[in-house]
């Protein structure tokens, strides 16, 4: 009797155990291939769908140019399914992918898509609406200090932030030490849409940060004010000051951290790999998501000039796309795709998609994919769209392949088959 009770009690202490390692163990799912077939057809632009205005374009290829299609066999796989509310993801020196999930924490996939335990230790975030953990990138000295930087829908006693925050990531990476809030867009605003939240390093070292108008029409009249952070793009260092050399530094009632203005909502930052200009994509109101080769101390417009209306059908302002004084997008969707994440592609694996870029789309649950030449759209493709997702951010690992998250909690590689 005495026997079979200690062997009840070791095998109960063996299943505790187990269950115990089970949860805190990485989860993933088996890689799964997808299809990777695309109907567009070379020539005949991929939209088909009527537009919502009928805004004319200011020059030839500025929406709906040629559809063009990969010949290179491709493969995608997704690699887990387990991230939850991915937003932001970036390449670590090893090939790991650091990634983001909105309501607060950090996980590091594996490009077999093995994950870690959540990484904690970050300031609070307000994840309601589209608020969160935003963006993310490592620092380019990270082999040596192991920092990161992220943006973050910041709550206050005043309202919500777009802010920015960077810590070091512990050696057992369970934990950011010493997070501080380096920058913030002011004014606190208690609304929780279009809070930008872009991030990346230009060639100096220094960082580009998007911030969106915060949506609603009492603040979206401050994407035209130089002293306001809304519906701006920022440079500023690594400790969040003001970059020297910046467009307004030095003149009166104008943020000296402001780069570009006039921006809605810019959910999509990058730097061409061989130019070095940056680009951006930002989510226009019914119809005029927009791309831009965003210069200094440029005016992208909104919400003077827009190819798009407003969600009510109505026109926006006074209905004009024109403006002196105003940029114009390098390209433009109506209907919108709502263009998120963005990454150039510098590999030689896939020759044809070299320095093309590629966009995450949330509404249009698709991967955009663009051939730009001399500034211009000379084509486009649109890729996976079988796959019903919405495609938050993509990016480049170091072996070559491009690598998507999505809302539902999908890591994708895609790569040359």
């Amino acid at each position: 009797m005495t026997t079979k009770i200690l062997k009840v009690l070791a095998i109960s202490a063996f299943v505790v155990i187990s269950c115990k390692k089970n949860d805190t163990e990485p989860t993933t799912n088996p890689p799964v291939a997808i299809d990777t077939t695309t109907t567009t057809t070379p020539g005949t632009p991929v939209e088909t769908i009527r537009p919502n205005s009928s805004y004319r374009p200011a020059f030839a290829g500025q929406t709906r140019v040629a559809g063009v299609k990969t010949a290179t066999p491709i493969e995608g796989r997704i690699l887990t399914s387990n991230l939850s509310s991915p937003w932001g993801i970036t390449v670590l020196p090893d090939g790991r992918l650091l990634i983001t999930e909105k309501a607060g924490t950090m996980r590091i996939a594996t490009t077999a898509g093995v994950l870690s335990a959540p990484i904690t230790g970050l300031p609070a975030v307000n994840p309601a609406g589209q608020g969160g953990l935003l963006g993310v990138r490592i620092d380019p000295a990270f082999s040596a200090n192991r920092m990161v930087y992220w943006v973050f829908s910041e709550p206050t006693a005043e309202g919500n932030l777009t802010s920015v925050g960077k810590g070091r990531l512990r050696e057992d990476e369970a934990m950011i030490e010493n997070p501080t809030v380096i920058y913030r867009a002011l004014p606190a605003y208690r609304g929780t849409a279009h809070y930008g939240g872009r991030i990346l390093f230009d060639r100096d070292g220094n960082l580009l940060v998007s911030a969106g108008e915060r949506a609603d029409n009492a603040t979206r009249t401050q994407a035209q004010s130089l002293n306001s952070g809304f519906g701006k793009i920022v440079r500023i260092t690594n400790e969040g000051q003001p970059v020297a050399g910046n467009p307004f530094i030095g003149q009166a009632d104008a943020r000296p951290e402001i780069f570009s203005y006039g921006h809605r909502n810019p959910q999509g930052l990058a730097i061409h790999p061989v130019t070095g200009d940056l680009w951006n994509t930002e989510h226009g109101p019914r119809g005029g998501d927009e791309l831009n080769r965003v210069e200094a101390g440029k005016n992208y417009g909104w919400p003077i000039i827009t190819y798009g209306l407003e969600y009510s059908g109505t026109a926006v302002g006074a209905a004009i796309q024109t403006r002196d004084g105003m940029e114009q997008p390098a390209y433009y969707w109506d209907p919108v795709v709502s263009p998120s994440g963005i990454g150039f592609y510098s590999s030689d694996s896939i020759p044809e998609w070299k320095n093309n870029l590629f966009i995450g789309s949330l509404s249009g649950m698709h991967v955009v994919r663009l051939v730009i030449t001399d500034n211009k759209i000379t084509g486009e493709e649109r890729l996976f769209a079988s796959e019903n997702q919405r495609f938050r951010d993509i990016t480049q690992g170091n072996d070559g392949a491009l690598y998507a998250i999505t809302d539902a909690g999908r890591l994708y590689r895609i790569y040359k088959r």
